[in-house]
């Protein structure tokens, strides 16, 4: 079995100071400058707003080969990648008919 190997990530070095001293104006500001900002979330989105919970998935027993289950593992959340890997797979044979 393969050692995985644990890199450690250099913390952040963000200037909390400088966040704090943000003011409601300046963060408006940076949004609306910004083109690839979100819109601000105002009373009316949220009174517009409707929760969607997802539906809960169905836990299952699955044989895989070896091999393609060492690949998936490799990477954090492989269930979740495998399931929308099939997921892709599913919505394409819908649509080819």
């Amino acid at each position: 079995m393969k050692k995985k190997s644990r890199i450690v990530a250099e913390r952040p070095q963000t200037d909390w100071a400088r966040v704090d001293a943000l003011t409601d104006e300046d963060i408006a500001a940076a949004i609306r400058d910004d083109p690839d900002a979100a819109p601000e979330l105002d009373a009316e989105w949220f009174a517009s707003a409707t929760l969607v919970m997802p539906t809960p998935k169905a836990q299952i027993s699955i044989r895989l080969d070896r091999d393609v289950l060492e690949h998936f593992r490799r990477y954090p959340r492989y269930q979740t990648r495998i399931n929308a890997i099939l997921r892709a797979a599913m919505e394409h044979e819908k649509k080819a008919g």
